[in-house]
C-alpha cells in the first residue's frame, strides 16, 4: 500500500465518552450531559459527509451500559427514539444509510421497530454509511463468532483446518464495510472498552480530553489532520 492511500481515511470509529462528567461539571443530571450529545452526533455526521468519509461507526450503548442506573437506562432508550423520530427525515434527505450492529433484540419493540423502519428507508442511500453500535460488545460478539464457526464444523460444512482471518471477519460486524482507519475516543479515557476489538486490529487512535458534547467539526478535523499526518505501516518496514 502506497503511503498516500494509507492516508486516506475511509471509516472512522467514535468512542463518544463524557457526556455524564460533561454534565456533572455544570451540575446538572446526566440527562441532561446525554441530550447535548446528540447535537455532537449530528455535528459529527455533517463534518463525516464533508470530509468524504464512507463509514462512521459510533459506539451508543454497550453490552455493560445495562449496569447503569433504570432510569438512565430508560433514558437513553426513549433519546434513542425520539432522536430517530427527529432527524431520520434529514439523514436521510443527507444520503445517510443508518445500518445498526448489537443485539438489538433486548431493546423494546417499539425501538426495534424505528431501528428497522430507519435501516429499510435508508438502505440504498451512499453519501455516509452510519454504524450506529446498540448493546454491542466486543468479546460477545467474537464469542458468537466462534460458536458459528463450530456449529459450521459439526455440519461438516468444512474442516478445522480451512478457517482463517477471513472467515473469522466474516462473522463479525462491519465485514461489509472499509477497514476502520481511525478511533476517536473523548473524554481523556484512553482504552477500548469492549469496542470492536478484531476490527481496530491496525486502526490508528486519537484520544482527546475533549468531552462529548463539546466535540465539534474541529476537534474532528484536527482528527483528521492528526491522522493524515501518520506513517502507517501495516507491520512492515518503511522504504
Amino acid at each position: 500500500m502506497a503511503a498516500s492511500e494509507s492516508r486516506v481515511c475511509r471509516h472512522i470509529a467514535i468512542i463518544m465518552d463524557g457526556n455524564g462528567r460533561w454534565a456533572k461539571k455544570r451540575f446538572m443530571p446526566r440527562t441532561v450531559g446525554h441530550k447535548a450529545g446528540v447535537k455532537s452526533v449530528k455535528r459529527v455526521v455533517g463534518a463525516a459527509i464533508e470530509n468524504n468519509i464512507e463509514a462512521l461507526t459510533l459506539y451508543a450503548f454497550s453490552t455493560e451500559n445495562w449496569l447503569r442506573p433504570d432510569d438512565e437506562v430508560s433514558f437513553l432508550v426513549k433519546l434513542f427514539i425520539d432522536t430517530l423520530d427527529r432527524e431520520l427525515t434529514a439523514l436521510h434527505d443527507a444520503g445517510v444509510a443508518i445500518h445498526f450492529i448489537g443485539d438489538t433484540q433486548k431493546f423494546p419493540h417499539l425501538l426495534q421497530q424505528k431501528l428497522h423502519a430507519a435501516s429499510e428507508l435508508t438502505q440504498n442511500n451512499t453519501k455516509l454509511d452510519l454504524i450506529i453500535a446498540l448493546n454491542y460488545g466486543s468479546r460477545a460478539e467474537i464469542v458468537s463468532a466462534c460458536k458459528a464457526i463450530a456449529k459450521d464444523i459439526k455440519n461438516e460444512l468444512f474442516e478445522l483446518d480451512d478457517i482463517d482471518e477471513i472467515m473469522v471477519s466474516q462473522r463479525l460486524a462491519l465485514h461489509e464495510f472499509p477497514p476502520v482507519d481511525l478511533l476517536i475516543r473523548t473524554s481523556g479515557e484512553e482504552r477500548l472498552s469492549n469496542f470492536l476489538l478484531w476490527q481496530l486490529a491496525y486502526a490508528e487512535f486519537y484520544f482527546t480530553e475533549c468531552l462529548w458534547p463539546d466535540f465539534t467539526e474541529v476537534e474532528f478535523n484536527e482528527a483528521l489532520k492528526t491522522y493524515a499526518e501518520r506513517e502507517r505501516r501495516f507491520g512492515a518496514v518503511e522504504e
